[in-house]
């Protein structure tokens, strides 16, 4: 069995057959041809972390994959990062173990950015006025990294709950080419943004109806288990198009959730990100500037399959 340490796990990334590979992975996930078991969720209160155990198999696929991700979010305050895990993968014909990936959490952030790239594609106005980060850790500044082939807009709003680390991401993501502006509330980022990404671990709305403009997109990634939040459902309800990784998996937890119990929308008004994909065009009806999207990204398995596999399969 092979085992790649991060270090070694970065040097041999390429962004591009990720993002290809994820990509392939939605369209299959969408079409049925992925084998993805029940999700097993932790929460542990007292410690502010959650865990979830995730995998996947790709019909055709040589191996299957099965990750493990963390985030204790009190972990920064004594010195520790906030993500960690790792991906083990299987063959497929034989069911020996052939790979660990001792990432420490990374290939579960960059799958996650990926995907609200992806959505970005398909969703976000031709024209991005500014973009609204909600969260200022390690998700955030993916997120933002990974807007950068979508949209030339440089023009970036934040909010973080914690001050000394929304300096950080924004000193950071200066460095990176971005102008970034940090806001006392999330409200001012919506009011300055209409490409908003919410990347936080809240268990409450933190974006309200009233604040987003007509015209705007929300990509949510946050909201990845039971009893999370960023969005008041009456945005959902607003939304004209409304993208989901899983039609599955968000009915049951995730913005959409929410408003599906709420009884503000209905199961059949979602599309999922795979079929979307597949038909190589835009979610978004780029003739209404008034349309209001929104993307739910929870995380599905076939995303830690397929980035594990662009890392592994490679030829040497």
């Amino acid at each position: 069995m092979k085992i790649w340490n991060k270090e070694e796990i970065i040097a041999r990334f390429d962004a591009d057959r990720a993002i290809r590979m994820i990509e392939m992975g939605f369209i299959a996930y969408s079409r049925k041809a992925v084998l993805v078991p029940p999700i097993q969720n932790f929460f542990f209160q007292a410690a502010n972390g959650d865990c979830c155990v995730k995998s996947a198999y790709v019909d055709g696929a040589d191996t299957f994959a099965v990750k493990v991700s963390a985030g204790f979010y009190n972990n920064p305050a004594v010195g520790l990062p906030t993500n960690s895990g790792l991906v083990m993968i299987f063959s497929a014909k034989t069911g020996e173990p052939v790979g660990l990936l001792q990432d420490g959490g990374w290939l579960t952030s960059v799958r996650t950015a990926i995907a609200g790239q992806l959505a970005a594609r398909v969703l976000a106005p031709r024209k991005v006025r500014g973009i609204g980060i909600i969260g200022t850790g390690d998700q955030a500044r993916f997120q933002l990294e990974y807007l950068k082939p979508v949209t030339t807009c440089r023009d970036v709003h934040a909010w973080g709950p914690n001050a000394g680390q929304a300096a950080r991401f924004a000193d950071d993501m200066s460095a990176q080419g971005f102008s970034v502006h940090l806001h006392g509330t999330p409200e001012l980022v919506a009011r300055n943004a209409n490409l908003i990404v919410t990347a936080t671990p809240s268990r409450e709305a933190l974006l309200k109806s009233e604040w987003i403009s007509d015209g705007a997109h929300i990509t949510a990634v946050g909201a990845d288990g039971h009893g999370k939040q960023e969005l008041d459902p009456q945005i959902v309800a607003r939304a004209s198009v409304i993208v989901v990784d899983s039609i599955e998996q968000c009915s049951k937890y995730g913005e959409i959730s929410h408003a599906l119990s709420a009884g503000l929308i209905q199961q059949h008004a979602l599309r999922e990100l795979g079929d979307v994909l597949a038909q190589s065009g835009r979610a978004r009806d780029d003739s209404n500037a008034a349309q209001l999207t929104v993307a739910d990204l929870t995380g599905v398995a076939v995303q830690d399959a397929q980035i594990a596999d662009s890392v592994v399969s490679q030829v040497a």
